[in-house]
């Protein structure tokens, strides 16, 4: 665990750092956010941001988004400063912990984080021989490609690799070749120097150098442009790299982890990937199965995420239902562990019994439940995106399953987004952030939905906090 402190903590800067080392963490610490992102930009990287709430939290965490530096950052301040702690929560803050630091509030910060990042369930048979695989080659220094669909848990397989192995001192950085613009994800491997390009406004660190002495991820490498494909085998044969606008070469010692959701055989053939950057990649590969082939791990992993979600949002923690768990079962989950994950936050929110009831489960890629609101398809665009101004209000038919797409037939997406919020927000009694946590949209979009209606003369469930 590489913890980062920023601001002086109203003095209790030590007391905290000490108490971090204490529990195994290495703490850096810097004066302000400024110096925290100078210190991250030149590769001092951290899995945990400690910040004083005197601090620009909000900017802080913007400034990462900017840089694409994910880092869950965690508010620190006198007790008694409630508003502040409140105003940190909602700048994006993932907790906030009280000064003077106590030892076991920050010990279970740091456990929560680090059970986060290396949790790993996988009791089903069929994941045996894979567990035994990953095992097996964990403490090597071989290059290993894992595959499978997307939402099987392939980074998180990455970082049980990384925490078996000789490595597991050193950092684990993880780069989402997918996720990064294509003129960009160079310099995110590479680094640059102040004036390589436009916008370079000072020298960046990239993420191979960060990773130096520990591992790298590259998920979804099979997104690469083949361009930088060269350059990439380069840097495993020559364990070098050169950062964008400079001609010194620089040593560096990762070992590499690689994922792809694609066939990178057939990529191969069709002359998008390069057959020997694949073969360099694929020393070992670890195929992992979708959830549906893994049906005895679905109970646990409900369990974990109920747990989870209960607690992220301040809700008595539930035990899933036998009756749910067999719901749950029956699906064919299409986006696998993302999609559970995603369905367990919902049922969290939605349940009203005692144990997480089958009613509270809605399966978004099935349509199984026939108690949720009307669903869009699933290749259809988000409801909650589409404005719906200058439609003539129509009045829709009857419907007699909610949850069939042959309902929809006829009916404009204005008017099916405003009987899912709606419908939504009457399951949830007026909460209006438990139904936009369930809808996947902003509270303000759905506030702003919510007076288009009410200007629009349709009946809305009265605001509730129960």
């Amino acid at each position: 665990m590489r913890l980062m402190i920023i601001g002086g903590l109203d003095g209790h800067i030590s007391q905290a750092g000490k108490i971090a080392l204490q529990r195994g963490a290495k703490v850096t610490h810097c004066e302000d956010i400024d110096q925290a992102i100078g210190a991250l930009l030149n590769g001092k990287s951290a899995d945990l941001a400690m910040v004083d709430v005197k601090q620009k939290i909000g900017d802080f965490i913007e400034r990462l988004k900017t840089e694409r530096i994910h880092m869950p950052v965690v508010a620190c301040g006198v007790s008694t400063d409630a508003r502040s702690a409140v105003k940190a929560i909602q700048e994006g803050a993932k907790e906030y912990i009280p000064l003077p630091p106590d030892a076991e509030l920050i010990a279970a910060v740091l456990e929560a984080v680090t059970e986060e990042n290396n949790s790993m369930i996988a009791n089903d048979p069929s994941m045996k021989p894979i567990i035994a695989l990953a095992d097996k080659i964990a403490p090597s220094e071989a290059t290993v490609m894992i595959t499978g669909e997307s939402g099987t848990g392939k980074e998180v397989m990455s970082r049980y690799l990384h925490n078996k192995s000789k490595r597991k001192s050193g950092p684990f950085i993880a780069v989402n070749c997918a996720a990064i613009p294509e003129n960009l994800l160079e310099s995110e491997l590479f680094g640059h120097e102040k004036g390589a390009f436009t916008g370079a406004s000072s020298r960046r660190i990239g993420k191979f150098e960060e990773a130096h002495m520990g591992t790298i991820l590259l998920d979804e490498v099979s997104e690469m442009h083949p361009l930088l494909q060269a350059k990439f085998l380069r840097a495993i044969q020559e364990k070098e790299i050169t950062r964008i606008g400079s001609n010194d070469s620089i040593k560096v010692d990762v070992r590499i982890i690689a994922t792809s959701n694609r066939d990178l055989g057939a990529s191969v053939q069709k002359g998008e990937f390069r057959e020997d950057l694949y073969f360099r990649l694929n020393v070992v590969n670890i195929p992992l199965p979708p959830l549906r082939d893994r049906p005895s791990d679905i109970a646990r992993l409900s369990q974990f995420f109920a747990d989870k979600y209960a607690e992220a949002n301040s809700i008595e923690k539930k035990i899933v239902s036998q009756a749910a768990i067999e719901k749950l079962q029956a699906c064919a989950w299409r986006g696998n562990i993302r999609e559970l994950e995603n369905t367990m936050h919902r049922a969290i929110l939605m349940s009203s019994e005692d144990e997480v009831e089958p009613d509270a489960i809605f399966i978004q890629s099935e349509g199984l439940s026939t108690s949720a609101p009307a669903q869009a398809p699933a290749n259809a665009p988000d409801p909650a995106g589409v404005s719906s101004a200058g439609k003539t209000p129509q009045s829709p038919p009857v419907i007699q399953n909610q949850g069939s797409v042959e309902s929809m037939i006829g009916r404009t997406i204005a008017d099916v987004e405003r009987d899912m919020i709606i419908n939504t927000l009457d399951h949830c009694l007026g909460n209006r952030t438990h139904a936009a946590n369930i809808l996947g949209i902003s509270i303000r979009t759905l506030r702003n939905k919510l007076n288009q209606y009410k200007e629009d003369g349709v009946d809305i469930p009265a605001a509730s906090s129960n």
